[in-house]
C-alpha cells in the first residue's frame, strides 16, 4: 500500500521524532502564517554549513498549520543538530509579524538544545544572519533509564516544600560536595541525607528549562525552550547526560520521600520584545505565540503583563498544545509530581489583554486532564500588570496558591505592626476569608501555600538584618509589587551587631518558623533560612550568579542553633496532625487573648489559641503569642484546668528553646510569662 505519510512526513507529535523501523526522522513544525520553511541539519564538526537543507513544499509537506517532513537517517547520517529557517509576511504589512529567513530557529518542541562554541545572543538581537551562532535542536533517538520501582508522591498533612535554586543550593565550595557536581542536579542528590534531616517533603526547583546563558538571568526566569533541561546544571553537557541527570535526581529524591515540584514559567520566554533576540518563537509565528497592543502608530507590538517583554498568548490553540504537551513531558518523561505556575494570573486574560470572568480553556485543559488528575497544581496567583486573583477568584479549580496575603500579615505582625491581631488570626487559621468552605466555593485550608520569604525577596535572615535595600544596579520592587515589611531589631546589617540584637534576630527568625509551623495550610520555607542565610540586604537578588545568591554552608554551623530550631519545629508539626487537616478547624480551635477574651483592639500585639486534637491525633495544642516589646503573662483559659507541658519557647537559648518530647515536663502554673516578642507552644496528651 502506498503511505504517503512515509515520504511527506507524519502530522503529530510536534517536533522530532525517531521512526525506528523506517530509519527515518520525521519532523512537525507549527507556523500556520509561514509562507517557506526550510530544515537545516548539522554534524559535530562544521555549525556554519549544514549537513542537509530540505525546503518543505507547501503542497506536499503542509496541513493546515502545521509543516511537517520525513527524513530517512541515511541522507544525514552524521547529523546531530537541527534548526529552521521561516519566512512569512513582514513587520510592515498588516499584522502582527517578525519573520527573518536569516534567522536560525530553535524547535520550540526540541528536547534538548546546544550552544555552539560561538553562540552570539547579539547577532540574534538584529536582522541578518546568525549562522553557526544560533541555538540548535538536538537529534536523539529515544534511550532507557533505569527507573527501577520509582513511583509519584503526594504528600498531604505532612507536607513541607523547600524552595530552592538548583545551582544555588551546592555552587559554593562551603557545601561540601564534590567540585564537578557542585551546582547541578548531582549535586542535589549528595544533600539529600541534609534535606531527611531536616524534615521536610518535597522540593520546589526554581525554573531548570533551557534558558539562555547569555541573559544574565541567574533565577531562570526567561526560558528559551520548555522540554529542555538547562544543560548547566549538569555535569556533562551532552543532551542524554543532562536527561539522565535530572531523571537520577528525581529517582533519588523519591527514594528519599520527597516531591519534585518545578517552577515553570508558561507565560512568557527570553526572547523579550523587538529589542530582544530572536531565537524560535518569535520567527516561526509571532502572531501566534504572543499577545500584541496597539502601539503609539497604530501598528502593534509586544503586550508585556509579565514585566519581561512579551507575554505568550494561551489562548492560542498550538500554545495551549504546547504548554499541556510541556507539562505531560515532564511529568510521564521526567516523572515530576507537580508544578507551581510563574504568573500563573496570565492564563486568565484573553488575547485581547482582558481578563476572562469565566474559567479559562487552559485551566480546565490542564486541571481535568485524565494523566493529570493527581498532579500537585500550585499558582501564582497574580502577575506583572496588577491582576491578583488570590484565593477563590483564581480560575484554576482547587489549585494550590502563593499566599501573599499570609505573607504580609505574618511580616507585619513580626516586624512590630500594631493592630494585626485579627488578620493574624484569619491567616493562622488557614486563610478562610479567601479559600472559604461555604457550599458554594467548598475551597480548602491546604491550597494556601504558607511562607514569609521566597527566591522573590529578602531571606528570612535579611528581613530581620536589614531595612534597606541594597540591590545596586540590579533592580529595586519584587516583581508582584508587593512591599516588604521589615525590623532590623536597632541595628543595621550584620557587621558589628552586638549579642543581644544577634539573640534578638535569632528569636524573630524562630517565631517565623513557628507561626508558620502552627498555621493552617501548606507551608513553604526558602533554602538557606533554617542557618540564616544572608544576600548582605539584597531582596532581587535575580542576576547574581555569585556568592550574593549561592548558600553559604558554613552558617549551617555558626547558627547551628536555629538549624537545630527549625528541624525539630518541623517534626513538630508532623507530629501534631491536628495543625494541618483537610478541612478548617471550626470548633477545635479557641481563640483568647493574655488574660481572658481575645483582645482585637487597635494596639494589641497579643493572642492566644487552643487547639483540640484531630480524630487520629489526641493530643491538644496551646499557644500564646506576644509581638509587643514587654514581657506578658498569659493566663491559660482551660476549664477545667488541664496539665500541660511546654515544648516552644522562642525566647529561651538553645537547646530550651524546643524540647524533645521526653524531656517536657508538666507545668505546675496555669500562667506562664512570655517574653517580649516570642511564642510559646504548650500541648497535653488527652
Amino acid at each position: 500500500m502506498n503511505n504517503w505519510h512515509l515520504t511527506e512526513g507524519w502530522l503529530d507529535p510536534p517536533g522530532v521524532s525517531w521512526i525506528e523501523e523506517q530509519q527515518s526522522w520525521n519532523f512537525v513544525l507549527y507556523a500556520s502564517r509561514a509562507s517557506r520553511v526550510v530544515l537545516l541539519l548539522f554534524n559535530a564538526d562544521d555549525f556554519d554549513h549544514p549537513i542537509l537543507e530540505f525546503e518543505f513544499d507547501q503542497y506536499r509537506n503542509k496541513s493546515g498549520p502545521v509543516w511537517h517532513c520525513c527524513i530517512e537517517n541515511s541522507r544525514a547520517p552524521d547529523a546531530l543538530y537541527y534548526a529552521y529557517k521561516v519566512n512569512g509576511p513582514q513587520k510592515n504589512e498588516d499584522g502582527f509579524f517578525r519573520f527573518d529567513f536569516d534567522k536560525i530557529l530553535v524547535d520550540p518542541y526540541a528536547k534538548a538544545v546546544h550552544f555552539p562554541p560561538k553562540f552570539d545572543r547579539e547577532l540574534a538581537k538584529h536582522p541578518g544572519s546568525n549562522l553557526g551562532k544560533a541555538p540548535l535542536g538536538v537529534l536523539d533517538t529515544d534511550h532507557p533509564f533505569d527507573w527501577r520501582d520509582d513511583a509519584f508522591l503526594r504528600h498531604d498533612s505532612d507536607l513541607v516544600i523547600y524552595e530552592m535554586h538548583v545551582r544555588g543550593f551546592t555552587k559554593d565550595p562551603s557545601s561540601g560536595v564534590p567540585t564537578a557536581k557542585r551546582g547541578t542536579f548531582a549535586g542535589i542528590v549528595e544533600k539529600i541525607p541534609y534535606l531527611r534531616d531536616l524534615g521536610v517533603t518535597a522540593v520546589e526547583l526554581m525554573p531548570v528549562f533551557q534558558y539562555d546563558p547569555a541573559e544574565g538571568n541567574y533565577w531562570g526566569y526567561m526560558p528559551l525552550n520548555f522540554f529542555a533541561p538547562h544543560h548547566e546544571y549538569a555535569m556533562g553537557k551532552e543532551s542524554r547526560v543532562v536527561q539522565d541527570e535530572f531523571k537520577m535526581m528525581v529517582r533519588e529524591l523519591h527514594l528519599a520521600g520527597i516531591e519534585v515540584i518545578l517552577d515553570v514559567v508558561y507565560n512568557h520566554t527570553c526572547e523579550g520584545d523587538d529589542n530582544g533576540p530572536n531565537y524560535s518563537f518569535k520567527g516561526i509565528g509571532n502572531d501566534m505565540y504572543y499577545m500584541s497592543v496597539p502601539g503609539q502608530e497604530g501598528e502593534p507590538e509586544f503586550a508585556n503583563y509579565t514585566g519581561c517583554g512579551n507575554t505568550l498568548d494561551a489562548n492560542q490553540l498550538p500554545v495551549k498544545k504546547l504548554i499541556v504537551d510541556s507539562l505531560r513531558y515532564w511529568r510521564h518523561e521526567m516523572h515530576v509530581d507537580g508544578f507551581r505556575f510563574d504568573l500563573a494570573s496570565i492564563f486568565a486574560r484573553q488575547s485581547d489583554g482582558s481578563i476572562s470572568v469565566s474559567q479559562p480553556p487552559i485551566f480546565s485543559q490542564i486541571v481535568t486532564a485524565e494523566d493529570f488528575l493527581n498532579v500537585r497544581l500550585i499558582a501564582e496567583p497574580w502577575d506583572a500588570a496588577g491582576v491578583y486573583q488570590l484565593g477563590y477568584t483564581f480560575p484554576g479549580w482547587l489549585w494550590m496558591q502563593w499566599n501573599g496575603r499570609y505573607r504580609d500579615a505574618l511580616q507585619r505582625f513580626v516586624s512590630g505592626e500594631q493592630g494585626m491581631i485579627s488578620e493574624l488570626m484569619t491567616r493562622i487559621y488557614g486563610s478562610a476569608d479567601l479559600f472559604p468552605d461555604d457550599i458554594q466555593h467548598s475551597c480548602r485550608p491546604w491550597q494556601s501555600v504558607n511562607y514569609i520569604s521566597s527566591h522573590d525577596g529578602s531571606t528570612l535572615n535579611d528581613m530581620v538584618t536589614y531595612e534597606q535595600k541594597y540591590n545596586w544596579d540590579n533592580g529595586e520592587e519584587n516583581r508582584d509589587g508587593s512591599h516588604e515589611f521589615k525590623w532590623n531589631a536597632g541595628y543595621e546589617g550584620e557587621e558589628g551587631a552586638p549579642d543581644e540584637v544577634v539573640q534578638l534576630r535569632k528569636q524573630l527568625v524562630k517565631n517565623y518558623m513557628t507561626l508558620l509551623m502552627v498555621s493552617n495550610g501548606s507551608p513553604m520555607l526558602r533554602m538557606g533560612d533554617e542557618f540564616m542565610q544572608t544576600q548582605n540586604g539584597n531582596n532581587n537578588a535575580y542576576n547574581q550568579d555569585n556568592e550574593t545568591s549561592w548558600l553559604d554552608w558554613s552558617r549551617l554551623e555558626k547558627h547551628s542553633d536555629v538549624y537545630r530550631f527549625f528541624k525539630m519545629i518541623i517534626a513538630f508539626r508532623k507530629t501534631f496532625g491536628s495543625i494541618c487537616r483537610s478541612r478548617y478547624w471550626r470548633n477545635e480551635v479557641s481563640w483568647y487573648g493574655p488574660s481572658g477574651p481575645c483582645d482585637m483592639i487597635g494596639h494589641s500585639q497579643t493572642l492566644a489559641f487552643s487547639l483540640v486534637g484531630s480524630q487520629n491525633d489526641s493530643q491538644d495544642l496551646y499557644v500564646m503569642i506576644n509581638g509587643s516589646d514587654q514581657q506578658i503573662d498569659f493566663k491559660i483559659v482551660e476549664t477545667p484546668p488541664i496539665k500541660w507541658k511546654r515544648i516552644v519557647d522562642t525566647s529561651l537559648p538553645s537547646p530550651e528553646d524546643i524540647i524533645d518530647f521526653g524531656r517536657c515536663t508538666v507545668m505546675q502554673s496555669t500562667c506562664y510569662p512570655v517574653a517580649a516578642r516570642s511564642i510559646v507552644i504548650l500541648f497535653r496528651d488527652t
